[in-house]
């Protein structure tokens, strides 16, 4: 299996940290030596492994912008 490979390109902000030290994070990431892209996900402590995220692409963050400040504005 392929090892993939990751460098966080800009460090955005921690979401959130649970009891065990994972903090959920959205940073801009080059995953494989591709463009950098929007991703959130968790990291262990030192950032040693990485759980399952997302990623977007700059056109889907402005959409999900746009899309939550729309919900949140309705509460």
């Amino acid at each position: 299996m392929k090892d993939i490979q990751y460098e966080i390109v800009k460090e955005i902000a921690v979401l959130s940290q649970n009891d065990s030290g994972y903090t959920k994070e959205i940073n801009l990431i080059s995953w494989n030596g591709n463009e950098p892209k929007y991703d959130i996900r968790s990291f262990s402590p030192n950032r040693e492994k990485c759980r399952k995220g997302i990623t977007l692409t700059e056109s889907e963050v402005k959409n999900l912008l746009a899309a939550l400040q729309t919900e949140l504005k309705n509460k």
